[in-house]
């Protein structure tokens, strides 16, 4: 067992207590009404959840990294969606405490940490993909002012955040460096929501498309420095691979705990389908799987925790937890035989729940390549 302190171990029975009580009888009806009732999102920010790592003096919870990573795999236990509005709101958190401007963390920060505000970022644009880079929303100043315009996509809380870090070009000439950052209410005129998107998956919590046409801000708005933009929205990259690992390990706990259960229950030729050794062993396959994400991830959160350079740690525990996930949820499904493929039991939510953690936060190819480029790195050091 890993050595876990006792603050850790409360945070985490906390936050499986809070699961197994307010998130698990509803999350089959959440996801069926694609919405999360605001009560329970009030109660996650009021315990919390959404600044867990941002310092008490800020109001937040003080948590340790690993803590955060013990919360989020008991949550996404219940319901990955929720899970990912909690970590969204987190980002946005640890970027205004960490770039923001005393003024900036008292206006924009607060609300947040007193669970009264959920937030998002808007970087992601339908050209651009995995190219951060290649962004065409531009902000431009003019007097006191910065005019917002483009699109973005793919936008986690766009339409239920109250505020964002919208990520924009301020100079096209400077290349990265011309990437500037902006903390803009979503109330602000020119901030639309144009398209809900309809999703496999994660349905409880809203995917949008943005536009943004003329929207203005003061100037003080502007997040950190000029050309600080990209360096914000790519901050902590490592810490957000460890959290989806840990997203997708608590889906495939859930997985597993349901396949298991069912083994037990149902019989077949006499007996308990468990005692079938193909039964048996596709449960110790599946089982392995998930001690060894489990280890993988936490490994790489130690570390991170620990001031540790973790690029291919962190990037192997997102590419085996996210394959992990899909795999035991699949195998969940079919031991469920015809049940798993109905609406009323719930892996068939678990499998496409499990399916987005291979896009998000750097797809798995993305994660090979990194891997790649740090074993390559460390192979001309020997």
């Amino acid at each position: 067992m890993l050595d876990i302190s006792a603050d850790q171990i409360a945070i985490r029975d906390l936050a499986r207590e809070f699961t197994k009580k307010e998130i698990i009888p509803y999350a089959a009806q959440w996801d069926r009404d694609a919405e999360i009732p605001h009560q329970t999102i009030n109660k996650l920010g009021k315990l919390g959840y959404f600044a867990m790592c941002v310092p008490e003096e800020w109001g937040g919870s003080g948590a340790d990294f690993f803590s955060y990573v013990l919360a989020t795999e008991e949550i996404s236990y219940g319901d990955a969606g929720l899970c990912n509005t909690i970590n969204a709101t987190n980002s946005f958190a640890n970027n205004v405490y960490a770039f923001g401007t005393q003024e900036q963390k008292k206006s924009f920060l607060s609300p947040v940490v007193n669970g009264d505000q959920i937030a998002c970022m808007l970087l992601s644009e339908p050209q651009a993909g995995s190219d951060a880079s290649n962004l065409r929303t531009t902000a431009e100043l003019r007097n006191d002012n910065y005019v917002i315009n483009g699109s973005k996509c793919f936008i986690t809380s766009g339409s239920t955040a109250k505020i964002s870090i919208v990520i924009a070009v301020t100079d096209p000439g400077a290349g990265k460096r011309g990437i500037s950052a902006f903390l803009v209410p979503t109330s602000t005129p020119g901030y639309e929501v144009v398209r809900m998107e309809k999703k496999l998956g994660h349905k409880s919590n809203d995917t949008c498309q943005i536009a943004l046409d003329n929207l203005v801000i003061p100037k003080e708005n502007l997040l950190g420095e000029l050309g600080d933009g990209l360096k914000i929205a790519l901050s902590g990259l490592e810490a957000k691979r460890i959290i989806v690992a840990a997203q997708a390990i608590g889906l495939a706990q859930a997985a597993f705990d349901a396949a298991i259960k069912y083994a037990n229950e149902r019989e077949t030729f006499g007996t308990q389908i468990i005692n079938h050794q193909a039964v048996a062993f596709t449960l110790a396959e599946m089982a392995t799987e998930i001690e060894v994400a489990r280890h993988m991830c936490y490994h790489a959160a130690r570390m991170k925790q620990n001031g540790l350079r973790c690029v291919k740690e962190a990037s192997m525990a997102k590419l085996f937890a996210s394959i992990m996930s899909e795999k035991v949820s699949s195998a969940a499904l079919k031991m469920h035989g015809g049940y798993g493929f109905l609406n009323d039991f719930p892996l068939e939510k678990y499998y496409r729940d499990a399916m987005v953690f291979q896009l998000y936060d750097g797809t798995n190819e993305i994660q090979k390549l990194l891997i790649s480029r740090e074993l390559m790195k460390s192979s001309k050091e020997k």
